[in-house]
């Protein structure tokens, strides 16, 4: 097995993110398999440098390790996003020649315009309509002339299904969401490119990750399938939401893991309670991420959210 956690370093690390970090760390170490760190930087205009730096600095504190890394290397370097462009670049170019790519001339705003467009798949906004999916090579370059497009990627109309380690059987609908953009009329590739194409050359078996990518993953296994990859298999696990019932993230502030290290709390305290939140052990106690790896099973993760409540965070600072 061969597993990864890649974190986007365009903010601190907070307990969610830990979190996810710590089952996908559990998941390959218990089974004796190998475990990758990759940084999700594709994104260079909202990822630092100083971020990715202190991200690693605040898993090593939680008690994780690597096996390859930024920072260790390993026989599948880079494995930092932005120095891996031209790998996509490549894939592009296979799914240019496989015929599954079209350039779009659509504005954010003329997409927000179409009333009648079904709302898609949660994370990535209301489904593309195919205004450009038709256009002909003469309307193409007459646009051309005005805007540059971005690159889209044609889904095909058949079911996509999986078999989630956590969500159970998942069975999406033909075309749900809509043909996606890949590469970004600015010059930047997308996750759902980069992800697949990084997985693939890593080696990837066994990906656990957050429940807000699930729906993500229909995508994805198109674009493995299109591009001749194996795929990994999936389990995504539930979130952890803030008192304001949003998605726990940087907004909520002194949950980062940077916050807790300069307060003094133990990074046992931190597991014991991550820990605990994943139904891993039966109280709230301090502990060790290696003295869980021996009794990590999937199924005890719970199945639905947990809602953090003030309470609930004074017990994880102590």
């Amino acid at each position: 097995m061969r597993g990864r956690f890649a974190p986007t370093p365009s903010g601190l690390m907070h307990i969610g993110n830990a979190r996810t970090a710590l089952l996908a760390w559990l998941q390959i170490r218990s089974a004796g398999g190998a475990f990758i760190m990759r940084m999700e930087d594709v994104d260079t205009a909202r990822s630092r440098k100083e971020l990715a730096k202190l991200a690693l600095e605040d898993l090593r504190w939680l008690g994780l390790d690597w096996d390859e890394g930024p920072d260790v290397g390993g026989p599948s370097r880079p494995y930092t996003q932005s120095e891996r462009l031209a790998m996509y670049e490549a894939a592009l170019v296979k799914l240019e020649q496989a015929g599954r790519l079209y350039p779009c001339f659509c504005s954010r705003a003329e997409l927000a315009a179409v009333a009648s467009a079904p709302h898609g798949l949660g994370s990535e906004g209301p489904a593309y309509p195919g205004t450009c999916r038709s256009l002909t090579l003469e309307q193409q370059a007459e646009r051309s002339l005005h805007k540059l497009p971005s690159v889209r990627f044609a889904v095909n109309a058949r079911p996509t299904g999986f078999d989630d380690g956590v969500a159970g059987p998942q069975r999406i609908a033909p075309g749900a969401g809509g043909d996606f953009i890949v590469k970004r009329a600015d010059g930047l590739f997308s996750y759902q490119l980069a992800v697949v194409v990084d997985d693939a050359a890593m080696g990837i078996t066994d990906v656990l990750r957050g429940a807000d990518l699930l729906d993500s993953t229909p995508r994805q296994l198109q674009l493995y399938e299109a591009l001749e990859l194996q795929p990994p298999r999936f389990a995504h696990v539930p979130l952890l939401f803030g008192p304001d019932g949003k998605r726990l993230a940087k907004r909520h502030g002194g949950i980062s893991l940077a916050a807790l290290r300069e307060s003094g709390t133990a990074p046992e305290q931190v597991v014991g309670w991550l820990a605990f939140a994943s139904g891993l052990i039966d109280k709230h106690e301090p502990i060790r991420a290696s003295e869980l790896v021996e009794h990590f099973k999937l199924d005890r993760i719970p199945r639905i959210g947990m809602t953090v409540t003030d309470d609930m965070l004074k017990r994880l600072l102590g």
